[in-house]
């Protein structure tokens, strides 16, 4: 079912804060030695903490590619005591996992009627050309929900973007003005788009992502909103790391940055892990890539002695919410975490 006569703010519709009532997370299942080499059955284990925390307080609609892997996850599900009927498996032969890219975004309307935004998916400027059949995603999931279907025609990917559900949008000039994205459109153009199909009439724009981030700059790796006025902001104490520099420049950008109704915001700083593969790569580690639940807030954890301080300044940001370590020390080898994997499906009453 598709909406091209009107866009989703005409008739609407906004993006509402990830902290607003979901009616589901939708994760695609991990399979890929290429992506988690030499991990891959780590990976599930992670996978298996993730679902077995989120599921109590709302469904999972999972992807896996094929019954033999529905019935590896099952097994997996049942010997952790996961209650099934929470878990919806989507059979389709998808190319990975990085579903908050590649996946629809979810709007609603006063009436909380649902819709998606079908953006356009391009494997990060077309960085990996095995993992384009995932622009598919969204017309998969949509044969099933048939809701109504906004499609800009611009390249964007979900990571790349934060709301505060009130009017206010935060992102990066490295990755939505970056010539691998959409070079014929300049930031106003950008921001005409963000603001028609998302609902957002504020925007922030952050500089650069940090090292070891292969998705040009996604914001969150960066900053995420954690309620209407406030902001964690992922910072790094060392001056002498090499993310320093362009941290402390988004974090003084927030600092000044106002809301849609032209108040300063809260700005909180979030400590860095630093996370280096077996080949002494830099890895893109960050806490502010945590996933918002009902009940729940996970957020990756590196065994880092910076673990237990973010865990602790989330847990009093989210008072009603559990928050919850999650160890991605081998979900990160695929340059990215909790937040990258999943989307939030908003509910519809």
């Amino acid at each position: 079912m598709s909406s091209q006569a009107k866009t989703c703010r005409e008739q609407g519709y906004r993006m509402p804060a990830e902290w607003e009532k979901h009616d589901a997370i939708w994760l695609a299942w991990p399979y890929d030695p290429t992506t988690f080499p030499d991990r891959v059955e780590r990976v599930e284990i992670t996978y298996v903490q993730i679902v077995k925390e989120i599921h109590e307080g709302e469904r999972v609609n999972l992807f896996v590619k094929d019954e033999q892997t529905k019935q590896k996850a099952t097994q997996l599900f049942k010997a952790a005591d996961i209650n099934l009927t929470q878990i919806n498996f989507y059979v389709f032969g998808y190319a990975d996992v990085w579903f908050r890219d590649y996946g629809p975004v979810f709007v609603q309307n006063q009436n909380h009627e649902l819709a998606m935004i079908h953006w356009n998916f391009n494997s990060w400027g077309e960085k990996y050309e095995t993992l384009l059949k995932d622009k598919a995603i969204p017309e998969v999931i949509n044969k099933k929900m048939e809701l109504k279907c906004f499609k800009p025609n611009i390249v964007l990917e979900g990571g790349s973007i934060d709301v505060n559900g009130k009017g206010t949008l935060l992102t990066t000039e490295q990755c939505l003005l970056n010539q691998n994205r959409n070079p014929d459109l300049n930031k106003k153009q950008i921001e005409k788009y963000l603001s028609d199909y998302l609902g957002v009439n504020n925007f922030i724009w952050l500089k650069r992502g940090i090292i070891g981030d292969d998705t040009d700059g996604h914001i969150d790796d960066l900053a995420r909103f954690v309620n209407p006025t406030t902001i964690v902001c992922a910072y790094q104490e060392d001056e002498n790391d090499v993310d320093y520099d362009v941290l402390k420049e988004n974090y003084q950008i927030l600092c000044q940055a106002v809301d849609q109704d032209g108040k300063k915001l809260r700005i909180v700083k979030l400590p860095m892990p630093k996370v280096v593969s077996d080949e002494d790569e830099r890895l893109p580690a960050s806490y502010t890539n945590f996933y918002i639940g009902n009940e729940k807030v996970l957020v990756p954890v590196f065994d880092h002695k910076n673990d237990a301080a973010a865990l602790s300044i989330l847990q009093d940001l989210f008072p009603t919410r559990k928050v919850v370590g999650i160890r991605c020390v081998d979900l990160v080898y695929g340059f990215g975490t909790i937040h990258c994997i999943s989307q939030q499906q908003p509910c519809p009453v």
